[in-house]
């Protein structure tokens, strides 16, 4: 029996040795998305579309909750190697100026919309910006349209937001926004807000509702806004040197899937938007329906000065706008 053990472990040892699982290549996927979450949901499909294509060539292994970093600490890592994707959504206005756009209140009106916006910009002016800053998008997902939680009143029109303490994510225009509007904007990473909440150092936080359900903030607010005030797409996001030296079949698989997996992330967070307000509500947070007029009549100021102060900003504004004509 004891022989049977050694020759069985002896065995286990020299498959788990042999050259063809040697050789697989392990692939790092990060995002800051929690259990539950839209970003979850994504990232998991993504995986397991490309481990199907990959066979024996590669491993997609995926690290949620922010795990391998927060979205700044993602974007470094990609360039050093040490991970290979991220999902980042509005922290891409901080990378490159061109993906403010979408920081621009109400500009996307669904997902047709930026359909639309995809087919003529993505390639022309996104990747090319992302590539100048030494990324590639090989993937286009969500997080969603967000809406407002807070602690202090139910938000109907932008002065209500006077002196709120709201988080945001680290990207200059979406602080810019909530200033216009009169809040108090404080840019933090996402893993940090539940207990940002708890504590009461912020007041309230603004996300689209996959992001508030799988994060719990529901237990930490009273009140949900739906303000839709912002569309952030999300960026299957590779380093460009480093995606380069997989082999080819690899990257052919790992793109494919990132286009593959887009149809199944739209169908999904178009079903969370109603199962998780649904579920919001149950849990007890106060839900209104913002003035989304008043908001759109306070966001000028913003279009005008992204259109005045980033090169092209006036023409990609157009552009984007032009799009939703048949939303």
């Amino acid at each position: 029996m004891r022989l049977a053990k050694i020759l069985t472990g002896t065995a286990l040892v020299c498959v788990l040795a042999s050259p063809a699982l040697a050789d697989k290549m392990t692939l790092k996927f990060g995002h800051v998305g929690k259990p539950g979450s839209l970003f979850e949901t994504s990232v998991n499909a993504f995986a397991a579309c490309s481990n199907k294509a990959l066979g024996d060539a590669a491993e997609v292994q995926v690290f949620g909750s922010s795990q391998l970093g927060k979205d700044k600490e993602l974007l470094q890592k990609l360039k050093l190697g040490q991970v290979h994707f991220s999902l980042p959504s509005s922290v891409m206005s901080s990378v490159a100026d061109e993906f403010g756009v979408f920081e621009m209140p109400y500009i996307i009106q669904n997902r047709d919309h930026m359909r639309r916006v995809q087919a003529e910009l993505m390639e022309s002016t996104f990747q090319k910006a992302a590539q100048a800053k030494g990324y590639r998008i090989i993937g286009l997902f969500e997080n969603g349209f967000r809406n407002i939680t807070n602690n202090t009143r139910p938000i109907d029109k932008p002065e209500d937001l006077a002196g709120v303490k709201l988080r945001t994510p680290n990207g200059a225009w979406r602080v810019k926004m909530f200033k216009l509007y009169g809040a108090n904007p404080t840019p933090m990473a996402f893993s940090e807000v539940f207990t940002a909440l708890q504590t009461k150092v912020i007041d309230g936080q603004e996300n689209p509702y996959a992001q508030i359900w799988s994060a719990k903030f529901q237990e930490v607010q009273k009140y949900l806004s739906i303000t839709g005030h912002v569309y952030t797409p999300a960026y299957v996001l590779v380093s460009e040197k480093h995606f380069a030296k997989l082999p080819q079949n690899v990257q052919d698989a790992l793109t494919q899937c990132g286009r593959e997996t887009q149809d199944f992330v739209y169908e999904e967070a178009a079903r969370l938007e109603t199962d998780l307000l649904q579920k919001l509500k149950d849990g007890g947070i106060q839900v209104n329906t913002a003035d989304k007029a008043a908001f759109v009549e306070a966001s000028k100021p913003i279009y005008d000065e992204f259109a005045t102060s980033v090169d092209g900003g006036k023409d990609l504004i157009d552009t984007v706008l032009r799009l939703a004509e048949g939303s």
